[in-house]
């Protein structure tokens, strides 16, 4: 990114914050919002600031979409929509872990966001980390979820009811497109526990859900190998929603 793009680094609420520009904005200014793991497999990234599309990112710690954690989000986003002047609707990345957090955000500000990207996210966080499904889980980020959330008990986070795939009604009420990427031989986040049943709930609430499969895929690696496919799914949702 620092070679090729400018890249302007700054603190937003006590976070970092990253904004990647492109050479020349594409018309509107659309930009892309990574929820988590900033540089890690940027291939659709990348190839979104070759179109003209700006990327945006504030780390705000492994905190697992927690909503303490995405308070920060908000004034970050009404600085980039004012201050930078990009577009009031960002498409939100989620790759894995970051699931949480484009979820979580969105169902609290649905006409904020284009459409949602999750990338072998998790949706549900019993299933990780907290491995009450097919998969081992993660039993230190289990715990730290736990207190980032600040449950009482490991039985309060079971039973709690705000996990995305609970959630979806606010996002579909708004009319907002979702893009799944996964792998069907995952083994960490279990597709079953979280696509899986994001795909069954979300059409059943009148949302629509576009689903790119990678047949015999692990968790790693995300996206595709040629990113066209998800780049131009992307493009159609802001061509026609938010342009």
């Amino acid at each position: 990114y620092h070679d090729c793009y400018l890249y302007q680094e700054w603190t937003v609420d006590g976070c970092p914050a990253v904004l990647v520009s492109p050479r020349q904005a594409a018309q509107g200014r659309p930009w892309i919002w990574r929820a988590e793991f900033f540089d890690a497999f940027p291939g659709v990234d990348l190839e979104l600031l070759a179109r003209g599309w700006h990327l945006a990112y504030l780390h705000v710690g492994n905190t697992f979409g927690c909503p303490e954690a995405l308070a920060h989000w908000d004034p970050f986003y009404a600085q980039l929509t004012t201050d930078k002047g990009l577009a009031p609707r960002p498409v939100l990345e989620g790759l894995s872990r970051g699931g949480l957090y484009i979820y979580n955000w969105a169902t609290c500000h649905p006409d904020q966001v284009c459409c949602l990207y999750g990338d072998a996210p998790v949706c549900d966080f019993k299933s990780w980390p907290g491995g009450r499904g097919r998969g081992p889980g993660s039993p230190a980020d289990w715990q730290a979820l736990l207190e980032g959330y600040h449950f009482n008990s490991e039985a309060e986070a079971l039973a709690y009811k705000g996990n995305p795939v609970d959630d979806l009604a606010p996002l579909a009420a708004a009319g907002i497109p979702i893009l799944h990427v996964y792998g069907d031989a995952d083994e960490t986040v279990p597709w079953e526990e979280n696509t899986g049943v994001v795909r069954e709930r979300y059409p059943a609430l009148g949302g629509e859900i576009t689903l790119m499969v990678k047949p015999g895929g692990k968790h790693h690696p995300h996206g595709l190998e040629d990113p066209t496919r998800i780049v131009e799914w992307i493009e159609a949702q802001w061509t026609s929603r938010c342009a």
